[in-house]
């Protein structure tokens, strides 16, 4: 099962009003869908991976008696950053395959789970209920949650919401009609993103390393396909790069096979020069502050690479 999407905020981008909807904090980390059942538990990503080795700090969860029946559980794996969920504190983790690794990792700096819907309970098939009614559900089975899983607060107000987590350095407000089904892998107006910062899943079509003769990676060259199915051109980025992201994409990258290719827009010679084109296939997730009239991204930062998102459409705003 893939999890439900939520749609962009229109603009000017904040929250819906009105007594139909329901507000929560948008956290900045990865989507997950846990499952539990007769002592079993397992987490998959919105790909459909299994991921469950990355995260042992959640195993708890299979002692549960509340969620043993068949329980799936949707939410999103944190990671504090200065009392803060941050998904670039995340690219060490996300990515993990050896148990013995993670198990150190989750010793360092371990994960939480923030809960914020209920797909089954009790083998009993939920997704046709109401928002409202799943929640109800989930309310009941938070008492039972271990430390490491947290159920998302809802309000009333999005608008406070708003102000609130702007103040706090928080990523943004998701809104959901209350009266809404569950809609497995469909993106649905029905949920609401409102971000403070603006961020997006592109693709890198090539890379280039630091100007200083380093070798180490110095910049990507980023695409999306639009409606038709055409890659365009979404700028360079070249912020972000450091640390564990920059070796991360750095060993993804010089791997990837070497091809050119086809953009439909075309690419400044100052972007161009000294690319390692490649095959678009490794996505990143990346922040910027506007776009420009031609669609490109103004002051990219990347966060780091993803493998459990679709990546999102161009648009020329």
């Amino acid at each position: 099962m893939q999890p439900m999407l939520a749609t962009a905020a229109p603009p000017p981008g904040r929250p819906p009003a009105g007594p139909g909807w329901a507000h929560e904090v948008k956290w900045d980390g990865v989507r997950a869908l846990v499952t539990v059942h007769d002592g079993t538990w397992h987490v998959t990503a919105r790909t459909g991976r299994d991921t469950t080795v990355a995260y042992p700090e959640l195993a708890p969860l299979a002692a549960v008696p509340a969620l043993a029946g068949g329980t799936v559980l949707d939410g999103e794996v944190v990671l504090l950053a200065d009392g803060r969920p941050s998904f670039t504190a995340l690219a060490d983790r996300m990515h993990v395959r050896d148990a013995r690794r993670a198990a150190a990792l989750a010793a360092a700096r371990p994960v939480a789970l923030v809960v914020f819907d209920v797909l089954r309970h009790d083998g009993q098939d939920l997704t046709g209920a109401p928002f409202a009614r799943r929640r109800e559900v989930l309310d009941d089975v938070a008492p039972d949650l271990p430390g490491t899983v947290h159920v998302s607060p809802l309000y009333d107000d999005g608008a406070a919401l708003w102000d609130a987590t702007a103040q706090q350095g928080l990523e943004g407000v998701v809104s959901k009609r209350v009266a809404s089904p569950y809609r497995p892998g469909v993106r649905s107006p029905d949920w609401v993103k409102a971000p403070h910062r603006h961020v997006r899943t592109a693709l890198v079509a090539g890379w280039r390393p630091e100007s200083t003769g380093t070798g180490r990676l110095g910049a990507v060259l980023l695409v999306a396909p639009d409606a038709s199915g055409a890659l365009r051109y979404l700028g360079r980025a070249g912020s972000g790069l450091g640390g564990p992201v920059g070796r991360d994409l750095d060993g993804r990258l010089r791997h990837a096979p070497a091809v050119r290719c086809a953009v439909a827009d075309p690419v400044p010679a100052v972007d161009a020069r000294g690319t390692v084109w490649v095959e678009p296939d490794v996505a990143v997730d990346v922040r910027y502050l506007t776009r420009t009239p031609s669609g490109r991204l103004r002051q990219p930062v990347v966060l780091g690479a993803r493998t459990d998102a679709d990546v999102d459409p161009w648009e020329s705003r």
